[in-house]
């Protein structure tokens, strides 16, 4: 099943979206349950939701931020 997970789960309280992946709590309570004409719908916004989201409050996931922290450690 495809899903936008970034297991990065935090909902910022302005938007309603999850600062991980852009779905609203109850998309993301709810996306097994969705049928997938449904769920490639939601993801098509996605993009959009996480564009409304301050890129300050976004949450790294932990294989971005390692990735990040690596390239940090190699410029010292």
């Amino acid at each position: 099943m495809e899903s936008p997970c970034t297991s990065v789960c935090s909902i910022d309280a302005a938007t309603g979206y999850c600062r991980g992946c852009g779905r609203t709590g109850d998309e993301i309570a709810t996306w097994t349950l969705f049928s997938d004409r449904e769920r490639r719908h939601i993801m098509t916004g996605l993009h959009t939701r996480m564009s409304a989201l301050d890129a300050g409050s976004r949450l790294e996931t932990r294989s971005v931020r390692n990735d990040r922290m690596a390239r940090e450690r190699t410029r010292k």
